[in-house]
């Protein structure tokens, strides 16, 4: 297997082409800028053709609430429907095509996804508020999905292969073949990333889809569908379905003509999900929910190692990662230590406008989520200590949605922001005396999506992964100590509350889950 990830960042420095990156990547979002300056209609994209309510919503940057993106169609019950006919009618031939026929339209889709991906980078830091790395990083995620998920489809023959014959006179074989129609439903946060995984496991396992952009960041799924388009995905096999949740969202996956869901978002829809899912007959539901992601350092920590992992994936993208690290159990010998260096870490990461080449943390998504990280703030402050952060970043960006990375110590284990999700950039440090106490509490919640360890103890990080309840582990990780998981290196996918099958993305074992197994034997 030749595979490797794309890397776009890290390659071009260890070319020496650093400055080309910045060069590109300011080239294009100077371009998108200027482009906005002509207000665009996005409309729903049904069987090839525009489909319009004339009734819009406007898309508005995070970064500035005066730069809209777009107006975006509010479909409804009636565009659900209309996709999914079409999505029925492209099956019969989709479904059938010859396999490497198939995957000449997704290697071609991952060129142009590669050969635009500063132009998709830049997209997708004006409309959700990625700062450049990390949405280069997540143009480079969706060309990874493409490219692993065509090339195993290919060594595995489409997942067809012969069987043990129990008689001399037959000949068995298992086949994989397509549920039919998918709703794919997308979040704000990796809208080009998870958006593309998804999507490509559906219709490239010989499925078609209806693809539901998320309403705070609708952009890059347009542009997702645009290239599948001219990569020469037929007709109906991609139809993509504009509206809000409550209305396009809900008539999508409550209909009975739909065959599978795959969903990134919250627990509490991915649990509505997976309880429709009993219909006339059972169908697939395929869903990521989120976590309370925690990481460990003990006293046998490289605590250098551990700050800089532990903020990455904190404040990284102001923590709206379903794998972003909420929680840090960190040893009392290390505890003060570790506080000061941390604190030191934080008062040096830039935040501010994510088009500028200094910024590490940007915007938040909306209004809705400043709020609540506010309210957030405030809970701490009364039940805990607040070190740094806890506010709206006030001048020059209030225009946008700015929250301060913040760090609060001294919650009781049960409180609320120690068990549920806040997709916000706080961060909550407690003590701990023993691993397998601190192994326990870290486990002590609904979610098990991903975690860290930081320990230079072999039997410490062996104790950890194998007491763990998450989908994702890593140990001494300065790049991420939750966050960061590659296609084909690292499966992605939650346990507990964070996911409805255990099986992660990126590896042949989650394509399986768009097919179901036939057995034919042949007898002669």
């Amino acid at each position: 297997m030749n595979f490797s990830n794309l890397n776009t960042y890290e390659n071009m420095v260890k070319e020496g082409e650093e400055s080309s990156f910045h060069t590109r990547y300011e080239r294009a979002v100077e371009r998108f800028v200027q482009s906005l300056g002509v207000r665009t209609k996005y409309e729903s994209l049904i069987d090839g053709k525009v489909v319009s309510t004339g009734k819009h919503f406007t898309d508005t940057s995070p970064i500035d609430t005066d730069m809209v993106v777009g107006d975006f169609s509010l479909g409804g019950k009636k565009e659900a429907s209309l996709a999914i006919s079409s999505a029925r009618r492209a099956f019969q031939t989709w479904s059938v095509m010859d396999l490497d026929k198939r995957l000449v339209i997704f290697r071609k889709a991952a060129e142009i996804m590669r050969r635009e991906l500063f132009e998709i980078a830049a997209a997708i830091t004006i409309d959700n508020g990625k700062n450049r790395y990390e949405a280069v990083g997540e143009v480079d995620e969706a060309v990874d999905f493409i490219s692993f998920y065509a090339d195993r489809m290919e060594a595995r023959n489409g997942f067809r292969e012969d069987t043990n014959p129990a008689y001399g006179d037959e000949r068995p074989v298992s086949v994989m073949r397509p549920y039919g129609v998918w709703a794919v439903v997308c979040p704000f946060n990796f809208p080009i990333a998870i958006s593309t995984g998804m999507l490509t496991a559906a219709i490239i396992t010989g499925n078609t889809a209806v693809l539901k952009p998320s309403t705070p960041a609708p952009l890059a799924v347009h542009m997702l569908y645009d290239v599948y388009e001219r990569a020469g995905v037929p007709p109906g096999v991609i139809n993509l379905l504009s509206g809000s949740g409550s209305l396009a969202g809900e008539a999508l996956v409550s209909s009975d003509k739909i065959d599978g869901i795959a969903f990134t978002g919250s627990r509490e829809v991915g649990y509505k999900l997976l309880a429709s899912s009993l219909r006339r007959y059972p169908i697939p539901v395929i869903t990521e929910l989120g976590g309370k992601n925690p990481a460990i350092v003990t006293d046998k920590a490289d605590l250098a190692k551990a700050i800089a992992g532990i903020a990455s994936s904190a404040f990284g993208y102001s923590g709206q990662k379903c794998s972003a690290c909420s929680r840090a159990y960190v040893h009392e010998l290390v505890y003060d230590e570790f506080m000061i260096y941390l604190m030191k870490h934080l008062s040096r990461l830039r935040i501010g406008d994510p088009r500028e080449k200094a910024t590490f943390t940007g915007p938040v998504i909306h209004q809705k989520a400043l709020d609540d990280y506010l309210a957030h703030s405030q809970m701490a402050r009364i039940d805990g200590v607040v070190h740094a952060g806890g506010e709206a970043m006030k001048g020059r960006l209030s225009k946008g949605f700015y929250a301060t990375p913040t760090i609060v110590t001294g919650l009781p284990e049960d409180h609320f922001m120690i068990k549920n999700e806040l997709f916000l950039p706080i961060l909550c440090v407690q003590r701990f005396t023993d691993l397998k106490d601190a192994v326990r509490r870290a486990n002590d919640v609904d979610y098990g999506l991903t975690s860290g360890i930081y320990s230079e103890d072999e039997d410490e990080v062996k104790y950890f992964f194998e007491n763990i309840e998450t989908g994702v582990s890593y140990a001494n990780r300065a790049r991420g100590a939750t966050t960061g998981s590659m296609v084909g290196s690292q499966p992605f996918g939650g346990w507990k509350g964070s996911g409805s099958t255990g099986l992660g993305s990126g590896t042949d074992m989650y394509l399986t889950q768009y097919m179901k197994q036939q057995s034919r034997t042949v007898a002669r």
